[in-house]
């Protein structure tokens, strides 16, 4: 939990470090006091150089220090996760398992179902798994171009596997296929939990 004082100590150094210069703050308050306002209220812009659009505030961004991350978050956020992709392949693979033998054992007739509840899970961590080799393959040269090309490769793979039961599977039983999709893809949400 992060307390209020640190978050306010925080905040207030940030807002510090974002000020306008020193003359642009007594370009503005001469300006105030000659009343050389709009009708509107607001203040003219001298130049298209000293406005403080978004665009100029977000490159003054700073990041932390490993010892304000600690101040600000704990000592455990230094700490590398216990939950890599591949264990969370894994718990996809074994919670679509699960579930394929439940829809097995509690659905008549079993066959289609759990049939449809193994694809429904293999819809949700085998491309799970292709972004995660990918990850790995391309371990130390991350960048967000290729996270943004791996998620496409993995939307991808899902919407052509879901394209593919619905073409080559006639009879497949949606409700154990999307529910067991729904269920493995919960896995997301328990790794980020326990991490």
């Amino acid at each position: 939990m992060i307390s209020p004082g640190l978050l306010v100590e925080g905040l207030k150094t940030v807002r510090e470090q974002n000020r306008a210069p020193e003359s642009d703050r007594n370009t503005q308050s001469n300006a105030h006091r000659t009343g050389d306002a709009n009708p509107s209220g607001n203040q003219p812009r001298s130049s298209s150089a000293d406005s403080w659009d978004a665009e100029a505030q977000d490159n003054n961004i700073v990041p932390l220090t490993r010892d304000q991350a600690q101040k600000l978050f704990g000592p455990e956020v230094s700490r590398p996760s216990r939950v890599t992709p591949f264990k969370v392949v894994a718990a996809q693979m074994v919670l679509s398992l699960g579930a394929t033998l439940l829809w097995w054992l509690f659905y008549k007739p079993p066959g289609d179902a759990a049939l449809s509840a193994f694809l429904g899970g293999a819809i949700c961590w085998v491309p799970a798994a292709l972004f995660a080799t990918r990850l790995k393959a391309k371990s130390g040269a991350e960048t967000i171009m290729s996270w943004m090309i791996g998620e496409a490769l993995k939307m991808g793979a899902t919407i052509a596997m879901f394209v593919a039961v619905a073409y080559w599977y006639k009879s497949a039983l949606w409700l154990p296929l999307l529910v067991t999709y729904i269920v493995a893809l919960k896995t997301y949400w328990v790794a980020m939990a326990l991490r």
